[in-house]
């Protein structure tokens, strides 16, 4: 196969875990004859990891009939320079994003970032500097942005549907215990909850109110619900304790197509960063579990993010209203309905957007991400990218920043108390 030929464009996965092979790979293997994406190779710090992934994605390939072969690379600079690689997903840990995205566009590499952009606003500035240098923009991967509720709702916003938009408020009340569960449980390895999802909530955010964020504050941190217990089994395959957290058992595993161990990496890997069944009470974990964020926006907007991960499955467990001048709209994320109250209050419509491949990762997201890859290679601007990666995460350390000192406003322009 040549990765760069007029129909196919090659592709290397550096940081070979669940969203980089099981969810964007898959997506990318699945839909190798409509996007013409060929997965030359992954590469990841643990060999074993990386081989039963590769593994994984041949399969895919060979139920396809397409006769294609996934390599492992040796390491990140085998595969940023193989001549049959275009493109770079950089899905590692969050702490580990500038290496791979500066020596894939030092390569002359298209690249791909998932979310969030980093844990610090250093290496965040640094892989700005690294996209300038090369001339040619970085794609992220805030799902929301290719998911066709929350597009139309953005766009009612900003077409006027319920007037000039006023106030925001993201709900998201989400069953995601495991975040205590995998690598995220360390703040210094994901940057915590308020980053790994909260960085999707504040993109939202900025998007709708299209105006610098001045001000933040924010409440909450860690409830007493996950209290560390040291008698408790390290992980969750050890365990035969009645518990609602229990790895691939739980509503949110099953409903999310995770209701099994990717690979036997995850099992037979010892270091809690390498497992994703940890024990919910496993001490160490220095994340926080809740909080409720406030931004002001220059242009006088303001919004809410509303963020517990210890939430019930439930339908309405992600939603996003707007409030306008004359109405308000209101998405719920698990159905895709956009209940919209316009005139003032004098009609009201529940719209249900038309939502290709729903049935697939993250709403279908995944698979419009995909496609928006290859325009991407063919030449087409990205739908977002690292200027609202930064913006993002000055929300997200200005929230933490505010959550340590019990709500002080904090000024995300400058990290400076507001």
């Amino acid at each position: 196969m040549d990765g760069n030929s007029a129909n196919t464009y090659g592709v290397a996965i550096i940081g070979a875990g669940e969203r980089g092979v099981y969810y964007i790979g898959a997506r990318m293997a699945e839909s190798a004859l409509e996007a013409g994406l060929r997965i030359v190779g992954v590469q990841d710090r643990l060999a074993d990891r990386a081989r039963l992934s590769a593994d994984h994605l041949n399969a895919i390939y060979a139920s396809r009939g397409i006769n294609h072969r996934v390599e492992v690379f040796a390491d990140l600079d085998a595969a940023v320079t193989d001549p049959a690689v275009r493109l770079v997903l950089v899905t590692t840990h969050t702490n580990a994003h500038r290496a791979p995205v500066e020596a894939a566009l030092a390569a002359g590499r298209h690249v791909y970032l998932d979310k969030p952009i980093s844990v610090t606003m250093e290496d965040a500035l640094a892989i700005r500097a690294a996209e300038t240098q090369a001339a040619h923009p970085v794609m992220m991967g805030f799902t929301r942005r290719y998911e066709v509720p929350w597009i139309e709702a953005v766009r009612m916003a900003h077409e006027g549907e319920i007037g000039a938009p006023q106030m925001i408020l993201l709900r998201s009340v989400i069953p995601y215990t495991r975040y205590l569960q995998l690598w995220h449980r360390e703040q210094a390895l994901s940057g915590g909850a308020l980053n790994d999802k909260g960085s999707h909530h504040f993109d939202v955010l900025n998007w709708i109110a299209r105006s610098p964020a001045v001000r933040v504050s924010a409440q909450g941190g860690r409830s007493a619900i996950f209290t560390p217990d040291p008698d408790a089994p390290a992980r969750c395959r050890d365990c035969d304790r009645d518990c609602p957290y229990r790895r691939h058992e739980t509503l949110i595993d099953r409903a999310e197509g995770v209701a099994r161990v990717p690979n036997e990496s995850w099992v037979t890997a010892d270091a809690s960063q390498d497992r994703n069944d940890n024990c919910v009470y496993l001490p160490g974990s220095d994340i926080d579990d809740h909080a409720i964020v406030t931004v002001t926006y220059e242009n006088g907007m303001v919004a809410c993010l509303f963020l517990a991960i210890f939430g019930p499955f439930a339908e309405d467990q992600e939603t996003l209203e707007i409030v306008g001048s004359t109405g308000r709209l209101r998405m719920e994320r698990h159905s895709g309905a956009i209940d919209l109250v316009t005139a003032h209050g004098h009609e009201r419509e529940v719209v249900h957007p038309d939502i290709p491949d729903r049935g697939t990762s993250h709403f279908g997201a995944d698979l419009q991400l995909v496609r928006s890859l290859r325009r991407f290679l063919d030449g087409e601007n990205p739908p977002v990218g690292v200027p609202e990666g930064i913006a993002s995460l000055r929300l997200v350390l200005a929230a933490q920043a505010s959550l340590r000192a019990g709500g002080r406003p904090v000024d995300p322009r400058t990290g400076d108390w507001a």
